[in-house]
């Protein structure tokens, strides 16, 4: 079996680096069950791709296991990209796994183009799988099927596929999706799974599985179904993606308000959600990640607001909207009026339901694709406010702010950053999903070329 993996980022031959494997020679590693070779077809500094060739000896693991039986030795486990291949990955590669590079460290972290292609990958779930699997860690999937026999097309196509992954990943990253990714597509480990699997499991998942799509379907298949196993699994993840989330909420103030200072946005958003809010009669109201309680801090000032509530993942950003509100110091009616609470938007959530109308501000953009689809689920699907107020930066606007990098984002948190037909496009596609009709309005000054710095979309529920 073979893995190839092939950069074109300048000097390419930088991968060399990263693998800590030198170009100019073949290495060879002895393994429990075959030889691994590490070699490099083609070494340019503007392309360099290095190979991994895993032969392994079917015969001598039967024999060393003392099993005869007749179909052991014939079987799949020389060309096929199993868990042999993982294993291999690990072993050979473990370095880079592990992030270090000892001659150019400031590699590490740094996301090259690259591409991987893996000969014979087994497949229970067929080319659709794979997609499921890849495409959410941002890999655009190319799979080529074998046919069972090629001389006997009427036998039809076989699980086996040649598949090429092409990202722009960091290579400690790319090479952790396969190590995981490929014992899950093949549904089968050839070695006892035991507890230090969940361990593996989270160390080679960490930043990506927690919120993987199909997180729940690659966990069972990777601990072989076993319910304890599972349970300690799960448990963890969900600890993890919480954690994550906490974290990335805490960083995402400070960096955009350096990007907006200079046109006042944020009080410009205050104002403007507020007057929207009071527009529409509105008596009770939550402000879905409410962060540190900027929001809130208005809301509460305005007495029209019968009912105010504030959720945010991030326990620290909640701890200082408390300060910032002076909640302990809140005569009990007022105590009563505003209340704080700990959550997500990911799960379906009984507190976020009864309010006339739910706030999003800069909340969508640091959302990736499938966070942002359960939060379209929770919010729109399921709390269902009478009305949902949403802003987000207008892309269009950035090159108006000297200090941001043509091509950047206002935050490195981002993970999106919409135009204004952009923006409405997933406006109509929800509201025509759940219910909705919706309105846009500006924030901030118009320019007359690229439009407002930040856009509202106003959704409120269709009247039968």
């Amino acid at each position: 079996m073979l893995l190839t993996i092939t950069t074109t980022h300048t000097p390419a031959t930088d991968l060399g680096y990263l693998l800590h494997k030198n170009p100019s020679r073949v290495q060879r590693f002895e393994l429990a069950f075959g030889e691994a070779v590490v070699f490099y077809p083609e070494v340019h500094e503007a392309r360099c791709t290095a190979a991994l060739l895993l032969d392994v000896d079917p015969v001598g693991l039967v024999r060393r296991d003392g099993d005869n039986a007749m179909q052991q030795y014939v079987n799949d486990r020389p060309y096929a990209a199993t868990s042999f291949l993982s294993v291999a990955i690990v072993q050979v590669f473990r370095s880079a796994m592990s992030g270090k590079c000892k001659d150019k460290p400031e590699l590490v972290d740094v996301p090259l183009p690259l591409e991987l292609r893996i000969t014979g990958v087994p497949c229970r779930g067929g080319e659709a799988y794979l997609q499921r699997l890849f495409a959410p860690l941002g890999y655009e999937v190319t799979a080529t099927r074998h046919p069972l026999d090629t001389t006997f097309a009427e036998w039809g196509e076989s699980r086996y596929f040649d598949v090429t992954l092409r990202a722009t990943k960091t290579v400690h990253d790319a090479l952790s999706h396969v190590y995981v990714l490929l014992p899950v597509l093949d549904d089968e480990k050839h070695y006892f799974v035991g507890e230090d699997e969940v361990e593996k499991l989270l160390r080679h998942g960490e930043g990506w599985l927690a919120t993987h799509p199909d997180r729940n379907a690659i966990t069972r298949r990777y601990l072989r179904n076993k319910p304890s196993l599972l349970r300690e699994a799960f448990q963890r993840l969900t600890h993890q993606d919480e954690a994550e989330e906490e974290a990335r909420e805490e960083r995402k103030a400070s960096e955009e308000e350096a990007v907006e200072k200079r046109l006042s946005l944020n009080e410009r958003r205050m104002q403007t959600v507020v007057a929207t809010l009071k527009a529409h009669d509105v008596t009770s109201v939550i402000d879905l990640g409410c962060g540190e309680g900027r929001l809130l801090r208005e809301l509460v000032r305005e007495r029209s607001f019968k009912s105010i509530a504030g959720m945010d993942v991030s326990s620290r950003a909640l701890g200082i909207a408390v300060d910032r509100l002076h909640y302990d110091r809140l005569p009990p009616r007022e105590r009563e009026r505003l209340n704080l609470f700990h959550g997500s938007l990911m799960y379906r959530d009984a507190r976020l339901e009864g309010f006339d109308a739910a706030t999003a501000i800069e909340v969508i953009e640091h959302l990736d694709p499938p966070r942002l689809t359960s939060f379209e689920r929770v919010v729109l699907g399921e709390a269902r406010p009478k009305l949902l107020l949403v802003t987000t930066p207008n892309a269009e606007f950035n090159v108006r702010f000297e200090s941001l990098p043509a091509g950047r984002f206002r935050h490195r948190d981002h993970r999106f950053e919409w135009t204004r037909a952009e923006f409405r496009a997933w406006c109509e596609r929800l509201g025509a999903q759940y219910g909705y009709t919706c309105d846009y309005a500006p924030i901030g000054d118009e320019d007359p070329e690229v439009g407002p710095p930040t856009q509202l979309a106003i959704f409120k529920v269709k009247q039968a």
